[in-house]
């Protein structure tokens, strides 16, 4: 049965699931209704504690926004080297289709929770380009009393997921695939957020990212065994930032690796992200952030909120009790749901990664949030909000540990995502280690773009070598790249420093991106046995040198494999 039509009624109407319109839904869009019927069946299989759903939504198809662009004469202007921001606000001023505005001002007449405007562009979600995180998505808080505030909003919000599509880094996201940005169309989803309000802010108990394949595996899991990653607030905190509470559902009591319990408390989720519901600071409709705040764990526990979600560190004792009963330091560990099971979610996750998988016939990746009740946990609320297909490599490699060391090897390491073996890049870029600092990483960002750039018109892929967490959001947390940045690394290293380590997180979109275009990448920790041969790197022909990067051009290619299996990297030089 096809998608049916929007009839003017979003809660109250018979179906969940709609569409505005006649043409393409996109692909985020499509993978959820292809996706529904398997959704729902969990759902009525599950235990009564867990209500599981696609939250409510219906879809803006293409066709309004190629009346859009054509009725505005705003593909010129799209296509051109316009500045984002510009471009926004050219969009802004352009009007909708006549033939939309009644049912969006049906739709937010009578909905006065919060929606979430979503990209559901015609490439997104494909197997090999994924697209995650290239377009926007905004939060607005729809809880005006004036209906026309609320209508204002919600079509500001669909003009910049529509302008979204063509800014700067969409535009070289697309360079990387077959496609042209002239070939994308927009499709645009209304979707209610899965959340509770707590005073001024609307957040979820629980965001996550579960997927069928583990690339970093530790302890007893395997890397079929699958991750989840898991975090307090808005899922941006998982899929921007890349911090959460990992593990394997297999496992789902065994803690991420840590040298101390004061490292795991520095690294774990401190801060999260919620939907403000109070008059915006300031009237900004191109900021994608525009009505969320990022706030202090101590305002979730004045909220109620990590009753069931959070443990205690005892400083008298050093150690870690679970719950909140006691005075210290919280830990987002989520142990009262993994460890003594008060909430059946691992179990549920499982579930419907294996019924995701069957009926995609491939590994997947899912995001969802999950809300819980204040006092006892249950009933609780899994809203299901995307799956993408996941790309893993089947070829047979073999890295036994003896190739990890010797005269030849320029970087070895026990942690490495992917699986294959490439003998044809001459180029690396690595940034400087004299020169870096986390002061300078923006900076070090520019630069690369620019290098990236080069290369790519040379159709050169070459190895990255740098230092934190390759795309991180926090400048202090690593390089604040975005996979268009570095488009045409083929392998990319990151090193941990002692005043900068974190945990990777594998739910992060620009990881998800990494993983699907099939990019090598290595994780080497200052703690480990294995070092960067930077001495010889330094004594290579020097292509490009700026203040922080030095790109090198070798004589000979590098030997470079990767063991999925093991986890087992190295790369070798002649």
């Amino acid at each position: 049965m096809g998608l049916v039509p929007f009839d003017r009624k979003f809660f109250t109407g018979t179906e969940k699931f709609t569409r505005i319109g006649e043409g393409s839904i996109g692909g985020k869009a499509q993978g959820l209704f292809n996706i529904r019927g398997e959704i729902e069946k969990v759902g009525n299989q599950s235990r009564p504690e867990i209500e599981t759903d696609i939250p409510t939504l219906t879809v803006i198809a293409t066709d309004y926004f190629d009346l859009f662009m054509e009725q505005n004469d705003l593909y010129e202007l799209a296509l051109s080297e316009m500045r984002d921001d510009q471009l926004a606000r050219a969009f802004q001023k352009a009007d909708l289709p006549a033939q939309l505005v009644g049912d969006l001002r049906a739709l937010i007449s009578q909905v006065h929770t919060p929606l979430a405007i979503r990209s559901s562009s015609m490439l997104e979600d494909a197997m090999f380009e994924p697209f995650a995180s290239v377009y926007k998505t905004k939060m607005i808080p729809n809880n005006h009393l004036d209906t026309d505030t609320r209508f204002k909003k919600l079509v500001e919000a669909i003009k910049y997921i529509y302008a979204s599509t063509f800014f700067r880094d969409a535009k070289k996201y697309i360079q990387i695939t077959k496609h042209s940005t002239a070939d994308e169309k927009m499709a645009v989803i209304i979707q209610e957020v899965v959340g509770k309000r707590h005073k001024d802010r609307f957040y979820p108990h629980i965001s996550g990212v579960a997927r069928s394949h583990n690339f970093y595996p530790t302890g007893l899991a395997k890397p079929e065994d699958g991750v989840v990653d898991l975090a307090l607030g808005l899922g941006k905190m998982v899929v921007d930032e890349g911090v959460a509470w990992t593990y394997s559902p297999e496992y789902p009591q065994a803690n991420p690796p840590y040298n101390s319990i004061g490292e795991l408390l520095k690294l774990s989720q401190s801060e999260f992200w919620g939907i403000y519901m109070g008059e915006p600071f300031m009237y900004d409709p191109i900021k994608e952030v525009e009505f969320m705040r990022k706030y202090d764990l101590q305002v979730a526990e004045e909220d109620g909120s990590l009753a069931h979600i959070a443990s205690t560190y005892k400083p008298q004792d050093d150690k870690i009790v679970i719950g909140i009963w006691e005075r210290g330091p919280r830990l987002l560990d989520f142990a009262p749901i993994l460890k003594l099971n008060d909430i059946p979610l691992n179990t549920l996750i499982k579930t419907l990664l294996e019924s995701c998988e069957d009926a995609l016939d491939c590994l997947v990746e899912v995001e969802f949030a999950v809300t819980l009740d204040q006092r006892r946990g249950t009933p609780a609320r899994f809203g299901f909000l995307q799956v993408r297909p996941m790309v893993v490599s089947t070829d047979i490699i073999e890295v036994r540990p003896e190739e990890l060391v010797g005269k030849s090897v320029l970087v070895a390491s026990e942690s490495a995502l992917g699986n294959g073996a490439i003998d044809t890049i001459q180029d690396v870029i690595y940034v400087k280690p004299e020169k870096f600092d986390v002061k300078h990483t923006q900076s070090i960002a520019k630069e690369l773009e620019r290098m990236n750039h080069q290369l790519v018109e040379s159709k050169d892929p070459y190895v990255l070598i740098g230092f934190g967490r390759w795309g991180s959001s926090d400048p202090s947390g690593g390089i604040p790249v975005n996979f268009a940045q570095i488009s045409g690394a083929k392998v990319i290293v990151e090193a941990t420093l002692p005043d900068m380590n974190f945990m990777l997180s594998q739910g992060s979109h620009f990881f998800h991106n990494i993983t699907s275009f099939q990019v090598f990448y290595i994780s080497l920790g200052h703690w480990e046995k294995y070092r960067i041969d930077w001495e010889w790197l330094n004594k290579q022909k020097i292509v490009s040198d700026t203040e922080f990067l030095r790109h090198v051009k070798l004589s000979s290619p590098l030997r470079i494999k990767i063991d999925g299996q093991t986890s087992r990297g190295v790369i070798h030089h002649e």
